[in-house]
Formats: structure tokens, C-alpha cells, sequence
């Protein structure tokens, strides 16, 4: 694989076809935090930053009588947010394609900030990555 730089940080290589994606629940979450807009935001763009994604745009929607989606644009892919507060659960969905964004520890950090007493995860790699 070639690297190339921006800014002087190493990149994977442009058009590289491969990529991770995390499925995970969670449950054990506080029904306030799964049903509050801003934390979500706030806590999927940490989580994701955290672990090397580049964030391009977080945009939610907020149901009635309670719930959230979150949706963050990124430019490796994408990952969402799906609030059921009523059970205390959440679906995570975080898809990074190439080697520098991990999924897999945006997601353990979005569990620990929601303080999820459970979660269950899947990794499904996908394209042509080497395993």
C-alpha cells in the first residue's frame, strides 16, 4: 500500500477499497442521555475524533414522544446513532474505510460515554482489506 501526506500526516492510499464496519448495541444507557440531542452529537463527534475519523458534518433528528438518530458524515464513511430511551438502548453503526480511522475504538468510547451497562459488537470487514 502506498502512503501519502497532507500536512506532513501520513494517509492511506487514495481509492483504497477497504474498510471495517461496527454494528453494536448497547443497553443499561440512561433513558435522559439517549433522548438528549446535544449529548448525542457532542458524544459521537468525540468518540469518532478520538479514534482518528475526520468528522465532516453531524446532523440529528429528534421524535416524538421521545428518541434520536445521529448522523455523522465522514470522510472516511459514515456512523449513526439509532435512541430507543424507553429501553435504556441504542443501535451504533460506525463504517471507516481504509487504516487510519479505527471503528472498532469510536465505538468502545461512545460506550463509555453513555455508560452502557451492556454491548455487543460486530466488525464485518469489508472490500479487499489484507487480513
Amino acid at each position: 500500500m502506498r502512503t501519502y501526506f497532507v500536512g506532513g500526516e501520513p494517509h492511506d492510499e487514495v481509492g483504497e477499497f477497504a474498510g471495517r464496519h461496527v454494528l453494536a448495541e448497547f443497553s443499561g444507557v440512561s433513558s435522559e442521555l439517549l433522548d438528549d440531542a446535544a449529548f448525542l452529537c457532542e458524544s459521537l463527534e468525540l468518540a469518532l475524533t478520538k479514534a482518528g475519523a475526520t468528522v465532516r458534518d453531524v446532523t440529528f433528528s429528534k421524535f416524538e414522544p421521545q428518541g434520536v438518530t445521529v448522523m455523522a458524515l465522514l470522510s472516511e464513511s459514515h456512523a449513526s446513532i439509532h435512541s430507543y430511551p424507553e429501553r435504556g438502548s441504542v443501535f451504533v453503526d460506525v463504517f471507516t474505510c481504509g487504516r487510519r480511522a479505527d471503528p472498532e475504538l469510536a465505538v468502545q468510547l461512545l460506550r463509555d460515554l453513555l455508560g452502557a451497562g451492556v454491548a455487543r459488537t460486530r466488525t464485518v470487514h469489508r472490500g479487499q482489506e489484507d487480513r
